[in-house]
């Protein structure tokens, strides 16, 4: 072919819309990253819940609600492209970098969401396949569609979405939630404000010219980092609590009592430092300590089940 022809095919293209989207792109759609914390989070809770699915049962399950968040987080390019378009942190996702048009990104996280539910219902039951619609459309359209661009307490509200997934794991197994799953739920809800408004401290730019009403834009830094020890206080204790209930053994407690008192020293030390270089450095450190204790402390909850549980295990 031509190198004309070549540029008229290509001209042809875009004018209908066809995207040059590579696996890759599709992949970055799902935000594999996000997907690691929804399939770990649910593992342990469908690994923590009484009874138990066969093996192979427990992998559809697990698999079924990867998709599911993957599904949330192509929804959310779709929608939210023209914000993440004059973000830098976004501005070369799929969607915004015109690597993906919209209507796909619409298409294959409607395709998936309706695969990954039809898939948990049928391979587990339905309760737990109505869970999982129930948090996509939460992600999706409460979040995304209202909360994130309406109030700055959008995080706090929608971090619901991001804190589901261990109850979906949770009622895979018995058809029902309780309060132990509950709790799994309330660890990552009450974690997920100090999380992201760390970050949303040193990115306060970004959110300005996206016109995203983020807590720091809104309320200013220092009410955030304010915040961010507020949340704090309440989520160490929170990060002990499956020890006290006996959902935990005391070991697990220790553990998450050392992560949690960590977490607020580093809150703490943000608080203290509110200006410069020292203040960026100190919210990145918070915010990267954030993911290494919300993956600590389940994959403490989940070797503390194991092992426990080992035959022998007093």
């Amino acid at each position: 072919m031509t190198d004309v022809g070549l540029q008229l095919d290509q001209q042809a293209g875009t004018e209908v819309g066809v995207s040059s989207a590579s696996v890759g792109d599709y992949i970055a759609l799902l935000k594999p990253r996000v997907m690691s914390l929804v399939v770990f989070t649910s593992i342990v809770g469908l690994v923590l819940a009484p009874g138990g699915l066969h093996p192979a049962l427990a992998v559809v399950a697990i698999l079924a609600i990867a998709v599911g968040a993957g599904a949330s987080g192509a929804l959310n390019m779709w929608y939210d492209a023209d914000i993440d378009a004059v973000m830098s942190r976004t501005a070369n996702r799929p969607v915004p970098a015109g690597r993906v048009t919209p209507g796909e990104a619409l298409g294959f996280g409607l395709a998936l969401s309706l695969f990954s539910v039809m898939t948990l219902g049928l391979a587990t039951n339905w309760f737990a396949g109505a869970f999982l619609a129930f948090t996509i459309f939460f992600y999706a359209v409460i979040y995304t569609m209202w909360l994130k661009r309406w109030t700055p307490q959008n995080i706090v509200i929608g971090g619901a979405a991001g804190a589901f997934p261990p109850m979906v794991g949770w009622a895979a197994v018995t058809g029902g939630v309780s309060l132990e799953s509950f709790l799994l739920f309330a660890m990552i809800f009450v974690w997920t404000p100090p999380h992201f408004w760390a970050l949303a401290l040193v990115k306060s730019e970004d959110y300005r010219r996206a016109g995203v009403p983020m807590l720091p834009n809104v309320a200013g830094p220092a009410a955030t980092r304010r915040q961010i020890v507020l949340y704090s206080v309440i989520l160490a204790p929170l990060g002990v609590a499956p020890a006290l209930t006996g959902m935990a053994s005391p070991v697990y407690g220790v553990i998450a009592a050392a992560a949690g008192l960590a977490f607020l020293w580093l809150a703490w030390r943000l608080l203290r430092r509110s200006e410069g270089k020292p203040a960026t450095k100190a919210a990145w450190q918070l915010f990267g300590y954030s993911i290494f204790y919300l993956f600590g402390l389940y994959a403490a909850l989940l070797a503390d089940h194991v092992i426990r549980h080992l035959p022998g295990a007093a």
